[in-house]
């Protein structure tokens, strides 16, 4: 049951508001009735009965003008404008984003002290993005009346939902605001509806860390940790939920409406993705990418949207350094960009630093689970470059070629995902780290050999795997302002973290 306010028959007006939780309400209110008007026609239309005009609905807005630089404090990363003049962006599912917005509407007003005003936009919502999670109307449509509802409807428009603004080509054109956020309201809508399908699980069980992986041998170990967790009455997690929004609640926690239309699915989706759901959002969600920079980007592309507050990438290389052995680990402070999936959208000029806040708290991660210190903890971790290549036989070329490349960026490890995932990271602002283990040396004479991998696999999962939720513990125990630092903040930014 909504608590936004009711509006009334009509246009509705924009509104100036002082009260972040009012501003929110007000956008609760403006989204709530669209999409009731654009699911009433749909279910008319589905059911025969065409409407007699176009029928259009579209999302709320919220804009701050401003006529000052000055702001509350020069340290903060977000939450303030560049610069005098207005700044609007559109704004959609207020029920799966409340507390961010409500927190980006708090900042602006405390950093601003400036009214937000909150209307509706001139921004239609694509029917297709008004259908509820278990709504699959089109299916009962003939080819005609598909047409026909393209007629009837406004469709995804993909001019409204490109990444100029994340990319830093966006030229706002004059009399137009500025944007207030990394991403339209139609880009969010499309991202969400991608990951449903990507990842077999709905929007609202991802948490605001995510770990990726390129083995489904790290996933067999987080179901096994999620299910034991869930076991545990005194668990810090609420719910453990797998593909086909299949959800487990922790032991003596109650059922929850809608957990019954959760279904195993009769197949795997492309990356499949895993919850371990803490209240608070701050859980852990774990992602299987697969093999290849082209689904590390896509997944990333997707996340993003959801604004969480790490990920991080933990997988198997090749390790490329003699001293170098089976199971040791390689935590990357720089990368060589060979996937170029990304070299249209992030020029290969730019670099993409370690986050110090990542580092340290893998670095510490990997003490803490091995119990090893000091010069003794330089004998199984290595910080160093990683090569990304989308060559998956890359040892099959000239070896003087690869090889050569590797040792002048002084590569200690290559695989296929991990610049790809750190590249997006800095590109949408999210902080990002990479913490790999060497499963083969093909330079060196040791190849990956079914019986060597499996087991490689049975001796390191489960550490890798510990390390990684252990520097989530440790991430989570940081202020959000200090992992959303300056460091990925572009010139003129926009105010949403």
């Amino acid at each position: 049951m909504s608590l936004a306010p009711t509006l009334p028959a009509g246009p509705v007006p924009t509104q100036r508001f002082n009260d972040p939780v009012a501003a929110l309400a007000q956008v609760k209110a403006i989204y709530e009735r669209s999409l009731a008007q654009l699911r009433g026609a749909l279910h008319s239309f589905v059911a025969g009965t065409a409407p007699t005009e176009h029928v259009r609905a579209c999302y709320p807005f919220v804009r701050v003008h401003t006529d000052t630089v000055a702001r509350a404090d020069s340290r903060l990363s977000y939450g303030f404008v560049a610069g005098p003049g207005t700044y609007e962006t559109t704004l959609t599912r207020p029920d799966l984003f409340n507390g961010y917005y409500l927190e980006q509407f708090r900042l602006l007003l405390k950093n601003h002290n400036v009214a937000l005003e909150v209307g509706v936009s001139s921004q239609p919502i694509p029917v297709h993005f008004s259908l509820a999670e278990h709504d699959h109307l089109e299916g009962s449509l003939g080819p005609e009346r598909r047409l026909l509802m393209r007629d009837m409807f406004d469709l995804p428009d993909l001019a409204a939902m490109d990444d100029a603004i994340a990319n830093g080509t966006y030229e706002t054109r004059p009399g137009e605001s500025h944007p207030l956020s990394l991403f339209t309201a139609p880009r969010v809508d499309y991202s969400l509806h991608r990951l449903r399908h990507y990842t077999g699980t709905a929007p609202e069980h991802f948490q605001n860390f995510v770990l990726f992986t390129n083995y489904q041998f790290y996933i067999d170990e987080f179901v096994r940790l999620g299910h034991e967790a869930m076991a545990d009455p005194a668990s810090e997690y609420l719910a453990f939920v797998e593909p086909g929004n299949v959800i487990t609640r922790r032991t003596g926690t109650a059922h929850r409406p809608g957990d019954e239309l959760g279904a195993i699915p009769p197949r795997l989706p492309q990356m499949p993705a895993y919850h371990l759901v803490r209240a608070d959002g701050a859980g852990i969600t774990m992602v299987n990418i697969g093999v290849g920079p082209a689904n590390a980007k896509t997944i990333t592309d997707h996340i993003a949207v959801l604004r969480p507050h790490a990920w991080i990438m933990l997988g198997h290389c090749a390790g490329l350094r003699n001293t170098q052995a089976l199971g040791d680990y390689v935590l990357a402070h720089g990368y060589v960009r060979e996937d170029h999936v990304l070299d249209e959208d992030l020029p290969l000029w730019v670099p993409i630093p370690p986050l110090a806040e990542i580092q340290v708290a893998l670095q510490t991660a990997v003490a803490d689970i091995t119990q090893l210190t000091g010069y003794e903890l330089k004998r199984i971790l290595r910080t160093g470059t990683v090569a990304s290549t989308d060559n998956r036989n890359w040892e099959l070329l000239p070896q003087r070629t690869p090889e050569r490349r590797f040792s002048q960026s002084r590569a200690v490890a290559l695989d296929m995902e991990s610049a790809t995932i750190a590249a997006n990271g800095f590109r949408f602002r999210v902080p990002y780290g990479t913490l790999l283990c060497v499963s083969d040396k093909p330079l060196h004479g040791e190849i990956k050999l079914p019986g060597m991998a499996n087991h490689f696999y049975r001796e390191r999962v489960d550490q890798h795997l510990r390390i990684g939720m252990r520097a989530v513990e440790l991430l989570r125990a940081q202020t959000v302002d200090q992992l959303h630092s300056r460091k990925l903040r572009s010139f003129a930014e926009v105010a949403f973290q």
